[in-house]
C-alpha cells in the first residue's frame, strides 16, 4: 500500500493510486448503497425462509421425496463454506466486485432452481445458489463497514433487522401462496427480479466506494481444508439422528473427517505466509470473545424459530397456521432488541451493559418456560418469548460492530466473513444438539440410535405430557446457550468505537482506539 508520502500528483491519480475518493460520501449516496446492500441481504434472508413451506408440494411435484433435504442441506453446505473466501477475496480484489459476482450467481442458481426437471438437478442448483448467498449478507456488512463509522452503522440497525424480519413474515407466506395457489418454481422465479434490481442498486454506488489496498494472496490450501471441513462437518450434523444414527459409522467417519480437516487447516493458518484468516485476527480479545457470543446467540434463537412452534403444535395445542403467528413475538423481539442495542451505542460508552441487561432478562424468560412450560398463560408464554428475543437481537448487531471496530480497514472482509462462517457453524452445532434432545424424548431414545426419522412424523403420536417434559430440557439447553452468549459478552473488551469510517474516507485519522 502506498504511503501518504509517495502518493503525488492530481486528485484523480492521487485516487488511482490509493483506490481511494478524496471527498466523503454524502448522506444521499450513503442512503443509495443502504439500500442496495438491504435489497442484497434480501435475496439470502427471504431464501431462507420461503422454500420451507413449498417443500412438500416440490417433492409431489417432482416425485422424489426421499431426496426433499437436499434442497435445504445443498444450500447451507454452499452458502457456509464459502463465506470466508468471499471475505478474503474482497480484501484482495475489491467489495463492489465481489458483491456483483456473489448476486449474479446468486441470480443463476435461482434461474437453474426454477427450472428443474429432477430432485437431484435442483439440489445440485441449490449449491450454486449457496455459493452466491454465501456472499450476500457478509459483504453487505463489510461495505456498511466501509462507508460509515461503528457509531453511524448503529443507526441503520433497525433497518437490517428489519430486512430480516419482513422475510421471516413473508417468506412463508409466500412459499404457500406459490405452492398452493400458483406453481412452486416462483419461489425461485421471485429471486430474479430482486437481484437485478440489487445489482442496479449497487454497480454503480459502489464506484465510489473506499479500498484498502495490500498486497495479499488467497490460501488456497487453507482454503481447500477450511470447505472440506466445513461440509464434513455440517454434513454430520445434518445426517446424524435423522438419516444415520448418532453412532453410525457413517456419522463417526464424517466425524472423524471433520476433525482431521480441522486439524489440518489450524496447522495452515499457524504456519502460512498468509493464512486465510490472519491469525492476529483470530486472537483479538474483542474478536474471538465477539463470534463466540454471536455463535451462542443466533445458534439458540435458530433452534428456538425451528422447535418452538413444535411446542406450540404438540404441547399448547395450536394448529400449524396458529403457531406460526404465535412465533411473530419471537422475530419481532430481535429487531426491538436490535434497535435498542444499537441506539444504546449511539449514545453510552460502556455500549455493553444494555446488551448484558437484556441477556439477564432472556435468561429468565427462558428459565421460566423451561420450569413452568404448558402451565403459563398464553399470552404471558408470548410475552416471555418476545423478552427473550430482545436479548438476543442485542447481541447480534453488537458483535458486528464491535469486530469490525477492532480490526484494520484491509481486514475488513475477512474479519466480518469469518464471524459469520463460526457463527453458522455455531447455530448448526446448537440446532443438532436441540434435534437430539426432542428426537431422543419423543422417540425414548430412537432418535439417537436409529436413523430415519424426523421430528414431525414423531411428534404427531406423541403423548403431550412426555413432549411437554421434552420441550423441558430443550429450553433448558436455550438457557445454557443464552448463559454462552452472555458469559463470552461480559468478556469482550469494550473498545472506544471510531468517529470515522476509515481515515482514507474522510482524510482524518479515526478517533478513539483504532484496535
Amino acid at each position: 500500500m502506498a504511503s501518504p508520502a509517495a502518493v503525488t500528483g492530481t486528485p484523480a491519480q492521487t485516487e488511482a493510486q490509493t483506490g481511494a475518493p478524496q471527498d466523503r460520501l454524502s448522506q444521499s449516496e450513503i442512503r443509495a448503497i443502504v439500500y442496495g446492500l438491504m435489497t442484497a441481504m434480501l435475496l439470502a434472508a427471504l431464501d431462507q425462509t420461503i422454500v420451507a413451506t413449498a417443500m412438500p408440494t416440490i417433492g409431489l411435484d417432482l416425485g422424489d421425496a426421499a431426496n426433499l433435504p437436499w434442497i435445504v442441506t445443498a444450500y447451507l453446505l454452499a452458502s457456509t463454506a464459502v463465506t470466508p473466501l468471499y471475505g478474503k477475496l474482497s480484501d484482495i480484489h475489491g467489495r463492489r466486485i465481489m458483491l456483483l459476482i456473489a448476486i449474479a450467481t446468486f441470480g443463476l442458481g435461482s434461474l437453474a432452481c426454477a427450472l428443474a426437471p429432477t430432485m437431484v438437478t435442483l439440489a445440485l442448483a441449490r449449491g450454486l445458489q449457496g455459493i452466491g448467498g454465501g456472499g450476500l449478507i457478509a459483504l453487505s456488512q463489510t461495505i456498511l463497514a466501509d462507508i460509515m463509522s461503528p457509531k453511524e452503522r448503529a443507526r441503520y440497525q433497525v433497518v437490517i433487522a428489519g430486512v430480516f424480519v419482513a422475510a421471516s413474515v413473508a417468506g412463508p407466506l409466500l412459499g404457500g401462496l406459490f405452492a398452493q395457489h400458483l406453481h412452486w418454481s416462483l419461489i425461485f422465479w421471485i429471486n430474479l427480479p430482486i437481484g437485478i434490481l440489487a445489482f442496479a442498486l449497487t454497480n454503480a454506488n459502489l464506484k465510489r466506494l473506499p479500498r484498502h489496498d495490500r498486497q495479499h494472496r488467497l490460501d488456497w490450501p487453507g482454503a481447500a481444508l477450511m470447505v472440506a471441513g466445513s461440509v464434513t462437518l455440517l454434513l454430520a450434523l445434518s445426517w446424524g439422528g435423522v438419516r444415520y444414527p448418532w453412532g453410525s459409522p457413517t456419522i463417526l467417519a464424517l466425524l472423524a473427517g471433520a476433525a482431521v480437516l480441522a486439524g489440518g487447516f489450524a496447522a495452515r493458518l499457524a504456519t502460512a505466509s498468509e493464512p486465510l484468516i490472519p491469525t492476529e485476527v483470530l486472537k483479538d480479545r474483542v474478536v474471538y470473545s465477539a463470534t463466540l457470543a454471536a455463535c451462542f446467540a443466533m445458534g439458540t434463537f435458530i433452534g428456538l424459530t425451528i422447535y418452538v412452534p413444535i411446542f406450540l403444535e404438540g404441547v399448547i395445542g395450536l394448529s400449524a397456521s396458529e403457531s406460526g403467528v404465535a412465533l411473530v413475538p419471537l422475530m419481532i423481539g430481535t429487531v426491538t432488541g436490535a434497535t435498542l442495542s444499537g441506539r444504546s451505542m449511539l449514545h453510552f460508552r460502556h455500549y455493553k451493559r444494555v446488551p448484558l441487561a437484556m441477556m439477564s432478562l432472556s435468561l429468565a424468560c427462558c428459565a421460566t418456560i423451561a420450569w413452568e412450560g404448558r402451565a403459563l398463560p398464553f399470552w404471558l408464554m408470548e410475552v416471555l418469548f418476545a423478552l427473550l428475543s430482545m436479548g438476543i437481537g442485542t447481541i447480534l448487531p453488537l458483535s458486528t460492530i464491535a469486530i469490525q471496530n477492532a480490526v484494520e480497514p484491509h481486514q475488513l472482509g475477512i474479519a466480518t466473513a469469518a464471524m459469520n462462517f463460526f457463527r453458522s457453524l455455531g447455530g448448526a452445532l446448537i440446532v443438532a444438539a436441540f434435534g437430539t434432545i426432542v428426537l431422543g424424548g419423543v422417540a425414548g431414545g430412537a432418535g439417537s440410535g436409529t436413523g430415519g426419522h424426523d421430528v414431525e412424523s414423531l411428534i404427531r403420536g406423541a403423548d403431550p405430557a412426555q413432549l411437554a417434559l421434552t420441550f423441558r430440557f430443550v429450553f433448558l439447553a436455550a438457557c445454557l446457550g443464552l448463559l454462552g452468549a452472555f458469559t463470552f459478552l461480559a468478556l469482550m473488551e469494550e473498545r472506544p468505537l471510531r468517529e470515522r469510517a476509515s481515515p482514507r474516507m474522510g482524510g482524518e485519522p479515526a478517533t478513539g482506539d483504532p484496535g
